[in-house]
């Protein structure tokens, strides 16, 4: 199957025009822009996956890079759930299966499977979802708490949901996917995995 890279751009948000009859002054416009850039300081943005039937979003400032899935080499007693590395261009990668990290069942890869690579404490890693779908703008205040019953995945692993017309995004905490103790481990099985050959 041919690798694929998807390259997150997002164009520019056009200038708010006034229509020069509108154009006001006085603490009631300085109010209402107050307003607005309050609203806009507390919208995040969300790289919303699909993974067993369910949406997740990922914070799109941890995301550098969505690639088709390739395969990885395995690293000796690694975590169930840690399926390898993968030599990026120099950097070696550890890439975790969300499903084996949830504890759901595993299925095989196919021509939607991507390897999205994030970045948590300074550190790059992929991980693997069934396919991704949308960036969905998310303002703070409709971000509700994740209820402790009703959802496929630990709810350690969520700090959130939201809801956009009829979908439900369940948002990641990505900070809590690898393990302090696995993260330690990784760090000390990396050097042995220096010669695995790169991709683009």
């Amino acid at each position: 199957m041919p690798k694929t890279c998807i390259s997150l751009k997002f164009p520019p948000q056009p200038p708010i025009q006034t229509p020069i009859g509108d154009l006001s002054s006085g603490p009631d416009h300085e109010a209402n822009m107050s307003d607005n850039t309050r609203s806009e300081a507390l919208q995040s943005q969300y790289l919303t996956v699909n993974l067993a039937h369910e949406e997740y979003g990922i914070d799109i400032l941890a995301v550098r890079e969505i690639r088709g899935w390739t395969p990885v080499t395995r690293i000796p007693q690694a975590p169930s759930y840690v399926l390898g590395v993968l030599n990026l261009r120099g950097a070696i990668v550890p890439v975790i299966d969300m499903r084996l990290r949830f504890g759901l069942p595993r299925e095989a890869y196919g021509l939607t499977t991507v390897t999205v690579i994030i970045t948590v404490a300074g550190r790059n890693f992929g991980v693997v979802v069934d396919a991704v779908s949308d960036v969905l703008d998310v303002a703070a205040d409709a971000i509700r708490p994740v209820p402790d019953m009703g959802t496929t995945v630990d709810t350690e692993y969520l700090k959130g949901l939201t809801s956009t017309g009829e979908r439900m995004v369940l948002l990641l905490d990505v900070d809590k996917l690898l393990q302090p103790q696995d993260a330690q481990m990784l760090e000390a099985a990396l050097p042995a995995a220096s010669d695995v050959k790169a991709v683009a």
